[in-house]
């Protein structure tokens, strides 16, 4: 029997209308920075971004009495916004029974490696107050008639911590938390672009972006200056470092205007791939129920001819049907589950397909083409069947499943003007998260002082992470962030410090672009740096190609520095601006990645190092897979990160060990006076980022 949910749940759920943005502040305060007058807007502290971390934070400290402005490239236009799955994840506590054990749950979240114990654990305690909060906001998360919260598995995770409100789950949580900013009337800065960091002797002091509606004859590009007393860099990942993305357009994050500002990176070799429909229709993820249907799946060559490719990798018609339904909850390529006819063998298929030139679709009209017997839902492995027994999902065509199990995952598409329910799929192996990142402490601070890291801008993520545990750490992080700008008392008021010194160099470097007689533009950058990432950095990487990559990133950012950009429309400056810091964070990417193989680190999470001599063999049908024998992941690694600076035209990289933490041994009465005074967040500065 079919689900029968009523076709306005189903709109509701789908078609997430956000809020209306107030009237922005009036320009009240103009400086002289060289040749131009620009619109100084003076607050406490400064949000970058407007998706789900960033909003977090901003509201959080205006609970607090900080004075906290945002400011956003495009309102509800980042990666929480118009990112997500079938079932998009919210990753937290798991209730059932006797509730979750933190411990082992900060575990599960570390077990990739790379990733720091303490963080691990904040984010296992924090899930709880921050999953309560958001509820506590509007979000309808599901419960049982008992009140419990509905979960499921997902990648990377053992034990059912997920839970969802359909593929608009962090759409809903911006949607939530917009309309509390506005409640509390937070001022919203829209069309703004952060391009360059300002610092004084004590650290931060303010920020300058670009606002094309400040452009005048005194300020022809639009600059405009924002001091403050603590930054929050929220902005999300670098989405437009590859070709192959399923990032929004116009996802540039931050990590460039960080490197200029001295900021560290961490963990920027780790990133995260799966199958989804490409950038150009309407990119989303492809993990959840859309596989776990169990769709045919066929390439297309150039002259229209179909091929059934995946019975040139697995052995029988079950085993295959198994892994694309594991696809679901083993959605991101991982190296080892390529071997031993696992489900990441399934992405290597369709990455060579596309290889090739074949365009890759899943048809949902269709079961699985047969290799060995027809396929049959009654033959598949006992995992497999038992989820689909449990979930009711009988029906003989993957479209009945999909639309008993999910029917959201439908509606969806068609919004978009596809008919997944009519027509086959189109779709790839696609970059979609940054794992590394701004290298951030307990508290989310940064190696500069008053400037702080939340969501996908920090490093905080590991090398693997079950699925949905970025969101719930953008969430406890953003009200940590809060927790010691408040505690600090220095963001309560507008900063009153003297921007034009610090703005002056900032203003000139983005400039210099104008005079500029090169022949290189921004669009050319973007091919440039989207194609060698996509092409050398992806899922399977190898020495020698990771090594010229690199070479001919540092070319290109030589050129940059010694001609510059050129601007055919003072309208493009941001652009130019954002390729320029792209170009020099792709550089910053493969400096790691290259380092971290020069030195023998092996494959895990995003990427499989590929290497003649690795002692790890996939195979096929039709036998071993020599071009793809990869080196395994050397254990060592997973007790330490890659951090990366930037020191004049290079890049300086250290070895850091995690961070430790050995169990809560808090005792109420010994320290209850920390949490009184304030000391929890001056005992931050013993922790080092």
């Amino acid at each position: 029997m079919s689900l029968s949910v009523p076709q306005n749940i189903l709109d509701a759920l789908t078609d997430v209308v956000m809020p209306r943005l107030k009237p922005e502040p009036q320009v009240i305060e103009t400086t002289r920075v060289g040749d131009f007058d620009l619109p100084v807007y003076r607050t406490g502290a400064l949000v970058i971004g407007s998706g789900a971390a960033g909003l977090r934070a901003a509201v959080e400290m205006k609970r607090r009495g900080i004075d906290v402005t945002i400011i956003s490239q495009s309102a509800w236009g980042g990666t929480s916004a118009c990112s997500g799955s079938d079932k998009q994840t919210l990753h937290t506590a798991n209730t059932k029974d006797q509730g979750d054990n933190f411990q082992a749950m900060a575990e599960a979240i570390r077990a990739g490696g790379a990733m720091d114990e303490d963080t691990a654990y904040i984010e296992a305690v924090g899930s709880v107050r921050a999953m309560s909060s958001l509820q506590y906001l509007g979000l309808p998360l599901p419960q049982d008639h008992l009140g419990g919260t509905l979960r499921y598995q997902t990648d990377h995770d053992e034990v059912g911590r997920a839970t969802s409100c359909g593929p608009r789950t962090s759409r809903l949580m911006v949607k939530v938390l917009a309309e509390e900013a506005i409640r509390l009337d937070i001022p919203f800065f829209n069309q703004t672009t952060a391009i360059k960091l300002l610092k004084d002797g004590q650290g931060v002091n303010g920020l300058l972006a670009i606002r094309p509606k400040e452009g005048t004859d005194a300020n022809p590009y639009g600059l405009a200056l924002y001091p403050c007393s603590a930054l929050v860099i929220a902005a999300g990942g670098p989405g437009e470092m590859y070709r192959d993305s399923v990032f929004p357009n116009g996802c540039f994050g931050t990590l460039g205007m960080a490197l200029e500002a001295g900021l560290e990176l961490t963990n920027i070799t780790e990133s995260q791939f799966g199958i989804s429909t490409r950038r150009e229709g309407f990119p989303w993820n492809l993990s959840g129920t859309y596989v776990q249907v169990i769709p045919h799946i066929y390439s297309v060559d150039g002259d229209g001819t179909e091929h059934h490719f995946l019975a040139d990798y697995y052995r029988t018609t079950q085993e295959m049907a198994s892994n694309i339904f594991r696809k679901g909850y083993q959605w991101p390529f991982h190296a080892s589950r390529m071997l031993d006819f696992q489900s990441s063998l399934v992405d290597l298929a369709i990455f060579r397909e596309s290889q090739k030139g074949r365009r890759v679709y899943m048809d949902f009209n269709r079961n699985p083409e047969a290799i060995d017997a027809p396929f049959s839902l009654e033959r598949l492995d006992p995992d497999v069947s038992i989820y689909l027994r449990n979930a009711g999902a009988d029906q003989t065509l993957p479209i009945d499943r999909l639309r008993h199990m999910n029917p959201l995952a439908i509606e969806l598409y068609k919004r978009y003007k596809v008919d997944i329910s009519a027509d086959p799929l189109e779709f790839a192996v696609n970059n979609q998260h940054m794992n590394g990142g701004i290298a951030v402490d307990i508290w989310g601070r940064t190696n500069v002082p008053g400037v702080y890291a939340v969501g996908e801008a920090s490093g905080t993520h590991g090398a693997t992470r079950p699925g949905g545990s970025a969101l719930n750490a953008g969430q406890v992080f953003g009200t940590r962030v809060a927790e010691h700008i408040g505690a600090t008392g220095n963001a309560a008021s507008p900063s009153q410090s003297d921007i034009a010194n610090a703005a002056a160099p900032a203003v000139s470097e983005v400039t210099r672009h104008l005079d500029s007689d090169s022949t290189l533009t921004w669009k050319a950058i973007r091919t440039d740096v989207q194609a060698r990432m996509s092409d050398h950095a992806g899922i399977l990487c190898t020495a020698s190609d990771v090594s010229k990559a690199l070479a001919d990133a540092r070319t290109l950012n030589a050129r940059i520095r010694d001609h510059g950009i050129a601007v055919p429309r003072k309208t493009e400056i941001a652009r130019v601006v954002q390729w320029q810091q792209m170009a020099l964070a792709s550089e910053a990417v493969l400096t790691a990645l290259d380092h971290y193989i020069a030195n023998g680190g092996g494959s895990r999470g995003a990427r499989a190092i590929c290497d003649p001599r690795g002692k790890s063999l996939p195979k096929s049908v039709h036998g071993p897979l020599p071009e793809v024998r990869f080196r395994a992941e050397r254990d060592a690694d997973k007790n330490s990160q890659l951090k990366l600076r930037r020191k004049g035209a290079d890049f300086v990289i250290t070895e850091i060990p995690n961070r430790s933490y050995d169990g809560d041994k808090s005792f109420f009465e010994r320290d209850w006076p920390a949490w009184l005074t304030g000391d929890i967040y001056r005992r931050a500065a013993e922790t080092s980022c």
